[in-house]
């Protein structure tokens, strides 16, 4: 396998990813967007929200789900999950409360803060998304989106 160079911002140059296989195209592209996307809300915002923050935020925007659930169903570790938890009240983003009938379990919510910072970074995405698509065109990125969603049968 070709060694692969890293650029100056932590990428790999464009022709570089011409040597990749699928699945570091997606990792490369995922990372690319990702940081882009971080970049993007950091720069017009005083509040910082990384990366797993905003992950964890997707999880529970317009919900109400318990700890143990976005545990369950975050790619990331139980005790980092609490951490950004603890964090993300602290910021004043999500605010955490008991269960009816439950004393063990905490469900967590954004609060109305959260609620915006989340719209006004999904319309940082959209125009990032915008950007894509007058690059590489709009039906490219529409059947992008649609390959992606398909059931792959692999899991």
């Amino acid at each position: 396998m070709a060694k692969t160079r890293i650029g100056v911002n932590g990428l790999i140059p464009n022709s570089e990813l011409q040597n990749l296989d699928l699945i570091d195209l997606l990792s490369e592209r995922h990372s690319m967007l990702r940081r882009i996307a971080e970049k993007a809300w950091n720069d017009q915002s005083e509040i910082y929200i990384s990366n797993s923050e905003w992950y964890i935020m997707a999880r529970i925007y317009n919900k109400r789900p318990t700890i143990s659930y976005v545990t369950k169903n975050v790619n990331i570790s139980r005790q980092a999950i609490h951490k950004f938890i603890k964090i993300l009240s602290t910021k004043g983003l999500v605010e955490i409360n008991n269960v009816e009938n439950n004393k063990k379990e905490k469900c967590v919510q954004l609060t109305a803060l959260g609620e915006e910072c989340y719209e006004r970074n999904m319309k940082l995405k959209a125009q990032l998304e915008n950007k894509i698509a007058e690059k590489i065109g709009i039906d490219r990125v529409t059947i992008l989106n649609d390959l992606l969603k398909l059931d792959w049968g692999i899991e």
